[in-house]
């Protein structure tokens, strides 16, 4: 059996990433990597600093690790991930200016089989420490709509629910022909 493909969900903040990913590993019988970001802010009760950012990219990076190697041993063909250390440099620039962390997370990016850009069209929804609003998930998904167009397999994904796993569904299946 060929190594599972790793499927990347990136998106700003309430644009459905773990919703869909979920979604994806039950429709194809995947495992899910989830936000190495949701967790810290879960553990700690605050956002991380930028002396943390780099860590919590290595983290998320670990974590895809371990489901690649869990899902190589279960014999399953697709491991999708709840966003990308690309997000993690994103962040890192938006809220602290600091652009270091880029090259690593651009680099790694090429890991990924298939990355499904989620377009900030759901409604906004308030949702713990992560979540700053509007005006914060218009620029972040403006950072990462500079970032992807350089990146194979991009498929961009909007609209209600029903309609973005429709689209995350075919975009998947394709992605068992293309080669890398």
């Amino acid at each position: 059996m060929p190594a599972p493909r790793l499927i990347c969900l990136i998106g700003a903040e309430c644009t459905g990433k773990t919703t869909l990913a979920t979604a994806l590993a039950q429709h194809f019988n995947g495992l899910v990597v989830p936000e190495a970001l949701r967790n810290f802010c879960d553990q700690q009760g605050r956002t991380p600093q930028q002396s943390e950012q780099e860590a919590l990219l290595q983290v998320q990076v670990a974590q895809e690790d371990q489901a690649v190697a869990q899902a190589r041993r279960l014999g399953l063909r697709y491991v999708f991930c709840d966003t990308a250390p690309l997000l993690t440099a994103v962040y890192s620039d938006h809220y602290f200016g600091d652009k270091s962390l880029y090259p690593c997370a651009l680099a790694l990016h090429s890991r990924y089989a298939l990355t499904l850009f989620l377009e900030p069209d759901l409604p906004w929804v308030a949702d713990g420490l992560q979540r700053d609003g509007g005006l914060a998930q218009q620029c972040v998904h403006a950072l990462l709509a500079q970032k992807l167009p350089g990146m194979e397999a991009t498929v961009r994904i909007g609209g209600v629910e029903s309609v973005r796993a429709q689209v995350a569904i075919a975009a998947v299946q394709g992605v068992c022909v293309v080669t890398r």
